[in-house]
């Protein structure tokens, strides 16, 4: 056991089992669960992790029935065939001495097909399908069915099973007055109300027997309207800890919710003061808090503190399946931090695309891209320390070539040392650490204000030649442009050049956003003080109202500002989809004015001058900041190409939209996987 986490590390007895340690990895839908072959794909996705230490697995969520699949080809386990398949997953998981656990999940109302079921007849705003609701006898089906499912993850090898009874899927429905209407023996009062999942959990309990264990994610901050309230949760916790279960798993808040619960603006740890309330209330079962906890030092100081007995981390354990090892071996600066990014994970979950993660795109890929010891070592030369350029030394260098590193800057990292600059994205710092300590682990020769030239590349003679020198940024045509108003985002960012109190950007793309939040936000970071954070989304610690709600505590903006597109579509709308709702809001209560539409006419002593609505108008700022996209920067690749140089070309200088490091990192991937 790690001297620095005693607490993380310390075993944990069930009595019929004991856990090695406190990290439970939590439940993540892959897209593997739907693919071909997805199941071995599965069970090395999930071994990796057992391999990697963590004490309790938690799949992705599994229907018990066919109207409680999430989408028309969504997962079910409800017979024998099915669970065979499931044997894969377990036995590899086991095979690496790790528990697993399957979550239940019936979608309920945010079914993504016309045949769901809810509590009542209640739409979801986020979901075109009305469901119906339920029968007493689909009711009564609907237990059995859940129990059915855990006899068969039982059959099937899993240690135990997750009942999904938050985030506002179906259990946590029949809970919430915001979504039961009914005035049957099902609704009404909470202990009507909690008759659906403790009768799920008896009927779980009376098929598996007692050596088996079973979670229940209780939802203990719903932060919607009409959700249930403290007093509520309470009284269902200890009903459930009646009832049989092993395990209390903490939810924060709903699908539906407008108060953002994972995304990397929110402060690490921001929740686990509401499983420590819950912790007062004497229970004897484990209590499992979860929500933005990414290092072992956050982790150790939940424990420590007794705000709960174990933590839950999901996204963590994409980013880097070695987690719990290197924190034990005393390495916890060698792990790759999720960034909570959501771009790889959710995002493509939510675009029925299989998941992976920006920093660690073998995640999910474990089977296919493989880095194996290169038959021949080569001398590889990288120019470019950006996202693409890292991640291309790093696993080529893993496979046993010589790689150089070189680029013209004093530092690594290319355009996240920008990015790390936003209100909101300090997570960036982490990554950073990250590839500077892999790459010395690795003995990249990292060479540093070393800008090069065709010539300096010649007298090298590499075996093989990687251009990443990123992207320069795009100067929109337009009058006056060179007007000392003016400023790139580099001017901004890099450069720290002062900028006035009234401010136009042009572009509304990710950096555009970025740089209004770098811009509208005064101080310290909000994200930096889980109170302040608190506070400002308006999320009440005394729970007193259902929900958890009250009036945000919105913060003056440091400037006026004005973000402009010519795009007539949605200002944000490429944005990640669930992620960029939150920066709308955050710069909407910074009073930013987000404009579609616009056209820009000439900058001069009186400002920018634009066409609205067929409107000319005259912006009286004090600046312009340009955000109007990117170019690739692949001029050193093209005089190689003219001297008949072959070099591979990967990154922003390859393709240069949105600055996307998901595809830069998993580009240099690929290409290092290849060679």
């Amino acid at each position: 056991m790690s001297a620095a986490y005693p607490n993380l590390l310390k075993p944990l007895d069930l009595g019929f089992t004991t856990l090695k340690n406190r990290v439970l990895m939590g439940s993540m839908h892959t897209g593997l669960e739907e693919e071909k072959d997805g199941f071995k794909k599965m069970a090395a996705f999930y071994k990796a992790r057992a391999e990697g230490g963590v004490g309790l697995i938690v799949t992705g969520g599994i229907a018990p029935t066919l109207r409680g699949r999430l989408s028309p080809f969504g997962s079910q386990l409800s017979c024998s065939f099915q669970a065979r398949k499931h044997r894969l997953v377990t036995e590899a998981v086991h095979q690496a001495d790790g528990k697993i656990c399957l979550q239940i999940l019936h979608a309920g109302r945010y079914a993504y097909h016309p045949f769901s079921l809810s509590a009542s007849a209640k739409k979801a705003p986020i979901n075109p399908f009305k469901p119906k609701a339920m029968s007493e006898r689909q009711i009564k089906g609907t237990v059995n069915a859940f129990a059915k499912t855990a006899k068969l993850a039982q059959k099937a090898g899993y240690d135990g099973v997750e009942v999904m009874g938050s985030e506002g899927y179906l259990i946590n429905q029949f809970l919430s007055l915001r979504t039961n209407k009914r005035h049957d023996g099902w609704g009404g009062s909470i202990e009507n109300r909690a008759r659906f999942p403790l009768a799920i959990i008896k009927a779980i309990r009376d098929r598996v027997g007692s050596d088996f264990i079973i979670i229940f994610r209780l939802s203990m901050l719903e932060l919607v309207e009409e959700g249930m309230c403290w007093d509520d949760a309470v009284y269902l916790a200890k009903a459930l800890e009646e009832a049989g279960v092993s395990i209390i798993n903490t939810g924060i808040g709903w699908h539906e919710a407008r108060i953002p619960t994972i995304v990397t603006s929110v402060p690490r740890a921001a929740f686990s003061w509401v499983t420590a309330k819950m912790k007062q209330q004497g229970l004897k079962v484990p209590l499992v808090t979860t929500n933005r906890i990414n290092t072992p030092e956050v982790a150790e100081g939940i424990l420590a503190s007794g705000e709960a007995d174990m933590v839950s981390m999901a996204r963590p354990m994409l980013a880097d399946p070695d987690f719990v090892n290197k924190a034990a071996a005393g390495q916890s600066d060698r792990i790759n931090t999720c960034i909570a990014c959501n771009q790889a994970c959710l995002d493509h979950v939510f675009e029925q695309k299989r998941a992976s993660c920006l920093v660690n795109p073998q995640a999910c890929y474990e089977t296919e891209l493989v880095f194996k010891t290169a038959a021949k070592a080569k001398r590889i030369g990288v120019v470019g320390a950006g996202p693409a350029g890292m991640a291309f030394a790093c696993y080529a260098a893993q496979k046993g070539h010589q790689v150089v590193l070189m680029d013209a800057a004093s530092e690594i990292g290319g355009q996240f040392n920008y990015a790390k600059r936003i209100p909101g994205k300090e997570e960036f710092f982490e990554t950073l650490r990250y590839f500077k300590n892999r790459l010395a682990d690795l003995q990249v020769e990292l060479r540093l204000n070393a800008p090069q030239t065709v010539l300096s590349l010649k007298n090298e003679a590499f075996d093989e030649l990687v251009i990443a020198t990123g992207i320069n940024p795009r100067t929109p045509a337009i009058a006056g442009i060179d007007h000392p108003k003016v400023l790139s985002y580099l001017d901004v960012l890099r450069d720290n050049k002062p900028v006035g109190n009234k401010v136009a950007i042009i572009g509304a793309g990710g950096i555009g956003f970025d740089v209004a939040e770098f811009l509208a936000e005064s101080g310290p970071s909000v994200s930096l003080d889980k109170d302040r954070w608190l506070a400002h989304w308006g999320v009440d610690k005394n729970i007193a109202q259902p929900g958890g709600l009250q009036a945000g505590q919105k913060e003056q903006a440091a400037r006026q500002i004005w973000l402009l597109q010519r795009k007539t579509s949605k200002v944000g709308k490429r944005l990640g989809k669930t992620s960029g709702w939150v920066h709308r809001q955050t710069l909407s209560d910074f009073g930013v004015q987000m404009w579609p539409g616009v056209s820009y006419e000439r900058i001069d002593d009186e400002g920018l001058h634009l066409k609205k609505a067929e409107q000319n108008q005259v912006l009286d700022v004090d600046n312009v900041i340009l955000c109007a996209g990117q170019e690739p920067n692949k001029g050193l690749w093209q005089q190689l190409t003219d001297e008949g140089i072959f070099a591979h070309l990967i990154g922003g200088a390859d393709v240069a939209a949105e600055l996307d490091a998901k595809r830069a990192i998993r580009q240099g991937a690929e290409l290092a996987a290849r060679l």
